[in-house]
């Protein structure tokens, strides 16, 4: 076994290669019809590489890194990947590795030039170290499947790349909201009952940006005061059926429950009952949805969007939403954009962000007393560090008493009057 042999047989020709013995007895593998005895050498070459490789088709290596991420994106990173980490890639991609990368063979990079690479970009630019992080993450996820997805390398130049040591990196802009500003915030916006409702949902549960919005009232229960946790929002370029998509929690540990506090469960309590007055007074005129299917061309269902009923027509598939406009529109997490452009430049609450809410609650209730298992489970996040995740359990009631914390720290007449929601 190792040689390919090539003999004419009539007016063509035949390769043929030794392969494992069965019961010991010599099997080969053989093709013919070629014209040429050089066309069955080449083939046969080929053939024989595959079988060495399991029956994995040869790859030849002249890819261009450049080509090879476009490759990895549709192949890999859309099949695995949510949308909004894809697009992510795809400008760090883009901006900062294809210009100074992709004009490589994929296989000709070396891990020497790779940390040229990053040592480049790290003295070039002023992002955060969290910023850098993301480009060396792709760098090396892109690398890793080259190798040992798709079998282009054989060797991971990008496996023991890591970042150099930087002084004075500004790290990402990370706000704690004081009491002081959440009132200022609420009182500003008083009027505005769908801002203030999702603005103290997130904050008193520390919920993400997209599962905020995500929320519909079947997954409200008001008689025990849990909150089911299974959706978050994205969006896409605008079409004829709108922008926004509905899909799973960012990780498996994200799709969880939380405790309303009584502040929170009272401000969504009242909040449905003047909803539920507005459907009554805007009457045919209050739009509703449902969310449709989007299938691929193998007929595979990959995402559900959300998409407005048009008048007169029913649907099985309706969507109660929650944080919607006063007539029912449905306008995802842009809800949040012009109060925090106010917020930013009329209130002077510089670089905060709704989503920051997230990072305050957290905060808050690990300093006063919360172990940090609980606020791992509340949050939706799966790992801790080893010793916490081996010694501190987590329990329903001691998540419930996380959120009382909070309820009592936060509690005021401001809060009290706004969440009455009245009409």
């Amino acid at each position: 076994m190792g040689t390919v042999n090539v003999k004419k047989r009539g007016k063509v020709y035949q390769y043929q290669f030794e392969i494992a013995r069965v019961k010991g007895k010599r099997k080969f593998l053989n093709k013919s019809g070629f014209k040429t005895k050089a066309e069955a050498i080449e083939a046969g070459n080929l053939a024989y590489t595959e079988y060495l490789n399991a029956g994995v088709p040869f790859k030849e290596c002249k890819i261009s890194y450049s080509d090879y991420l476009d490759y990895w994106i549709n192949n890999y990173c859309r099949t695995n990947l949510k949308y909004n980490t894809i697009n992510k890639y795809q400008t760090l991609i883009e901006k900062y590795i294809k210009p100074k990368l992709g004009m490589y063979r994929l296989s000709t990079l070396t891990s020497v030039r790779l940390n040229l690479f990053i040592t480049e970009i790290v003295d070039e630019y002023d992002f955060s170290r969290a910023y850098f992080k993301n480009i060396l993450k792709v760098v090396k996820g892109s690398f890793r499947d080259a190798c040992n997805l798709y079998g282009f390398i054989k060797y991971n130049p990008a496996m023991t790349l890591r970042l150099p040591k930087m002084d004075n990196i500004e790290e990402d802009a990370k706000h704690l909201y004081t009491q002081e500003e959440i009132i200022k915030i609420l009182m500003r916006f008083r009027r505005q009952e769908t801002f203030t409702c999702s603005f103290l949902t997130s904050c008193f549960t520390g919920m993400r940006t997209g599962e905020v919005f995500a929320l519909t009232w079947e997954d409200i229960d008001f008689e025990n005061n849990i909150i089911h946790i299974k959706h978050s929002v994205y969006d896409k370029p605008k079409d004829e059926k709108g922008r926004w998509y509905i899909g799973s929690t960012k990780t498996i540990s994200g799709t969880r429950d939380v405790f309303m506090s009584p502040t929170l469960s009272n401000a969504l309590r009242n909040f449905k009952k003047r909803q539920d007055w507005l459907k009554e007074i805007y009457g045919n005129k209050y739009i509703y949805y449902h969310i449709e299917d989007v299938k691929n061309e193998f007929g595979k269902v990959i995402e559900t969007r959300i998409v407005e009923n048009k008048i007169g027509e029913e649907y099985e598939n309706n969507i109660d939403l929650i944080f919607t406009r006063n007539d029912g529109t449905y306008s995802g997490t842009d809800l949040v954009r012009y109060p925090f452009k106010i917020i930013h430049d009329e209130m002077g609450i510089e670089k905060c962000r709704f989503y920051d809410l997230r990072g305050s609650y957290a905060t808050k209730i690990l300093n006063n007393g919360v172990e940090i298992r609980e606020v791992a489970d509340i949050l939706g996040h799966r790992n801790i560090e080893t010793t916490e995740n081996y010694y501190i359990s987590s329990t329903s009631d001691s998540r419930k008493y996380a959120t009382e914390v909070f309820d009592k720290m936060m509690k005021s007449e401001v809060i009290d009057k706004i969440i009455k929601y009245d009409f």
